[in-house]
């Protein structure tokens, strides 16, 4: 049986080795992971709710899709294999820009994660994976940061930490703006 494994980093995101995730989890070591943030033509953000028997952050709202790129593989093309086994479409995705970050949770596993962030745009069929997701919508990013304000303990931890960021980015990047299409032509 394959076993779960992660790809270990040091703070500048140089490969250390791999480890079996949930042993990663459970030791709190810095590993690598991305998460990606779709946004539709009109300029809205895609946001997932996380199936219920999700290990961490279970039933929480965040991103489209956040993982890990397995060992060997590079941290683009695990982020397109991811979203499409998440939520059953492909995207082309940019990285905009990464970050790192550490959260304990009740259960003992600490995420601690060299987190690599990329933007796509998707306005065909999304089919989520029930194991993986529990409910998707598309929100403008007033409403998004309004329900962060409001209901703080509804979103995942690094939703909070990464989309203020990725808001300045869709403020910095016109072309993702309403009705301007794909955000790739801001570069």
């Amino acid at each position: 049986m394959l076993r779960d494994e992660v790809i270990l980093v040091n703070e500048r995101d140089e490969p250390i080795g791999a480890m079996d995730k949930m042993e990663v989890h459970r030791k709190a070591l810095l590993h690598r992971a991305f998460s990606v943030f779709i946004f539709n033509a009109r300029g809205d953000m895609l946001i997932q709710q996380r199936a219920r028997k999700k290990y961490h952050s279970a039933g929480l709202w965040t991103n489209a899709c956040c993982s890990h790129p397995r060992p060997g593989e590079g941290t683009r093309e695990a982020a397109m294999r991811r979203l499409n086994e998440e939520l059953g479409f492909t995207t082309d995705l940019d990285k905009i820009f990464e970050f790192t970050y550490r959260t304990e949770f009740e259960n003992g596993l600490t995420e601690f994660e060299f987190d690599h962030v990329f933007v796509g745009t998707h306005d065909g069929v999304i089919q989520p994976d029930p194991n993986e997701v529990s409910d998707y919508c598309y929100r403008s990013l007033d409403e998004i940061e309004s329900s962060l304000a409001s209901h703080p303990l509804n979103y995942t931890t690094w939703f909070h930490q990464a989309f203020p960021r990725v808001r300045q980015w869709v403020a910095e990047n016109p072309a993702i703006r309403k009705g301007s299409g794909s955000p790739y032509s801001a570069y």
